[in-house]
């Protein structure tokens, strides 16, 4: 069998000046160097083999994972914006592995029942650090995932963790990581108020695409709207009057998917030429200028911002406070709740005697629920009714 050293890739790869190097600085517990695979490409198979990841398969991402096997679940969703990252990664001679990594493993902390679940997790957590699914995400691969003799969790790049940390950008107050995680679980190996990678930035970018564009085909899939109720909103308009000629002669979910198809197109290219402008204009020109700039340097035009607030409050007026939908995830948080409750009182039924001595009690009740699929919680949840 003939195998590839890493040396060898890393002469193929010459990525861009800008971008995260193949080479990592290395992990918070040392391993070795794989000779087969780059460390970004060991990332992405550590969390595609994680226990977390193939739970996304059953969570919700808009409507609970009951309803249709054909709407979107935090899995389909986390496939779909690594696709977006790669594209945007190819185009500015990044490292693709890096963007996949990181919008593969950006959803692992989502409890059961969506955003719903997040905030009603997050009632229960009040007294007790709080909850984020961000910071779960930080909690499953450094801590709750237990694949290795020598450690907990996935032992990430510390490039992957600086990432997934910032997500939304630079932290500024460390404080709420440090109550969720524990004190200097990085070992002082993340600075938390440096800008993102570009790399992290484009797996920021992909989730809002994905999420913007594939919850409207869901919601029109769902009947939730018509194709008409979106013409207010600017760049859509254009697209719409486009494809309404087409109304006589295709149904209306190929006519739908079309639209879906170029709103992402109109996205992505937005993006490629707002960050090249940004580059130029703040005269970055390699990973450090990155590291401080001030700045979100991927990111959207004023028109394209526009069209993004637009089609956020849409959603969330016509999808995800309609009826259809808060009528099942208000009842995931009834159930949330009621699990919560119910565990506290009686742990030990529920929980692993090592978890509970490592940690608050409530901690442990929280990753146990945050972990649990849709139908597991609602499973559990009659069960105990």
């Amino acid at each position: 069998m003939y195998y590839i050293h890493l040396s060898h890739l890393m002469q193929k790869n010459e990525y861009s000046k800008l971008s995260v190097p193949i080479k990592s600085i290395g992990r918070v517990f040392q391993e070795k160097i794989s000779k087969l695979r780059t460390p970004y490409q060991r990332d992405r198979d550590r969390i595609i083999h994680s226990t977390a990841f193939r739970r996304l398969k059953h969570k919700t991402q808009v409507f609970v994972n009951t309803s249709d096997d054909h709407y979107r679940t935090r899995i389909t969703h986390s496939l779909e914006v690594s696709q977006i990252a790669r594209t945007l990664a190819k185009i500015f001679n990044l490292n693709e592995d890096l963007c996949e990594t990181l919008s593969l493993a950006h959803d692992l902390g989502h409890p059961p029942f969506g955003h719903a679940g997040e905030q009603a997790l997050n009632e229960c957590m009040n007294n007790f650090g709080g909850f984020d699914h961000n910071i779960q995400t930080l909690r499953i691969v450094t801590l709750i995932e237990k694949k290795y003799y020598k450690f907990d969790g996935l032992n990430l790049s510390i490039e992957t963790l600086d990432g997934l940390i910032k997500h939304n950008g630079a932290v500024i107050n460390s404080s709420k990581f440090e109550k969720i995680l524990g004190n200097n679980i990085f070992k002082s190996k993340i600075n938390f108020q440096r800008n993102p990678s570009l790399e992290a930035q484009i797996a920021s970018i992909s989730d809002d695409i994905a999420y913007n564009s594939h919850d409207l085909e869901d919601g029109l899939k769902a009947r939730l709207f018509k194709i008409n109720n979106l013409l207010h909103i600017p760049v859509i308009s254009k697209i719409i009057k486009k494809h309404r000629i087409k109304i006589n002669k295709f149904q209306n979910e190929l006519i739908s998917r079309q639209i879906v198809r170029e709103i992402i197109n109109e996205m992505v290219k937005d993006v490629v030429i707002t960050t090249k402008k940004n580059l130029r204009y703040n005269k970055v020109k390699s990973i450090n200028d990155v590291y401080k700039c001030k700045i979100k340097l991927v990111n959207f035009s004023n028109r394209m911002i526009t069209f993004d607030a637009g089609i956020k409050s849409f959603l969330k007026t016509n999808m995800y406070n309609h009826t259809k939908v808060l009528n099942k995830t208000n009842r995931g948080k009834k159930i949330i709740k009621y699990l919560f409750s119910r565990i506290n009182k009686y742990p030990s039924r529920f929980l692993k005697k090592n978890t509970q001595e490592k940690q608050l009690k409530e901690r442990s009740i929280c990753d146990f629920i945050a972990g649990m699929t849709d139908r597991y919680a609602i499973k559990l949840y009659n069960s105990l009714k």
